[in-house]
């Protein structure tokens, strides 16, 4: 039986330079929880390292966590890689690593902590993950997709590190499952003013960079369960499950 799931799918941690310390693999899951939301995604800047510390910290009280990054391309667009498992999104995120580089300034870009499921802090990210990758936006989303996953045009009335601030519109050729709205404005203007000649998806997501902020901008999906499966089937409107209006 199908039924709406509430969901965030563009959660970071203390990993993030820009993450509040308080962001943490304990706390994260809690917060959701107490906000009413069963599926999250954790979607750091260009890295997943604290990824399965949250997964863990989930497990057993009912919060789904889906694997993800929020990726910085070469034109400094920010999107949502988001994958079932593990596996594939640590093969991103070797691939990111690769192409990303710099070497983070604590004191001037933030602390990049790795924590533990106990919140303990197991060390420092020292790539600068704030920073743009040497690939293009089509090469990202071509290798998220060759992954299995789904990407996800991140804030994109934003002004700035968004595919419309940073092209001023969506090339025909880029294949996003979702474009993310922010809170700031609504689904009918959004559709007006970026949809085109195209039928996208809109999604919205809290894009929480502190406690307080998960679950302020939420979807709910019509699901038969909070799944990424379920979820990948919901962005293409198939089998009956859906994006609930956002």
């Amino acid at each position: 039986m199908l039924r709406r799931f509430r969901a965030d799918l563009h959660v970071h941690t203390c990993l993030s330079p820009c993450g509040d310390l308080q962001m943490s693999p304990q706390k994260i899951p809690a917060q959701a929880r107490r906000q009413g939301v069963e599926l999250i995604a954790i979607c750091d800047h260009n890295s997943a390292k604290n990824v399965p510390a949250v997964i863990r910290c989930a497990e057993g009280t009912g919060i789904v966590v889906l694997p993800g990054m929020e990726i910085c391309t070469s034109e400094e667009i920010h999107l949502l890689a988001i994958f079932e498992n593990l596996d594939l999104v640590e093969q991103m995120q070797s691939l990111i690593y690769r192409h990303l580089e710099g070497r983070n300034n604590p004191e001037v870009f933030g602390l990049q902590v790795i924590a533990n499921e106990l919140d303990e802090v197991m060390g420092y990210e020292e790539k600068l993950l704030s920073r743009g990758i040497n690939l293009t936006v089509d090469q990202v989303v071509d290798k998220i997709h060759r992954l299995g996953g789904v990407a996800v045009a991140s804030h994109i009335d934003r002004e700035s590190y968004s595919v419309i601030s940073q092209l001023g519109f969506i090339p025909d050729t880029l294949r996003f499952d979702a474009l993310e709205l922010t809170r700031h404005i609504r689904t009918e203007e959004a559709r007006k003013r970026f949809a085109g000649s195209r039928t996208w998806t809109f999604i919205r997501n809290s894009d929480a960079h502190y406690l307080d902020d998960i679950g302020i901008n939420t979807c709910e999906y019509l699901l038969e369960c909070p799944t990424y499966a379920e979820i990948s089937k919901a962005l293409k409107g198939e089998d009956g499950r859906m994006v609930c209006e956002a």
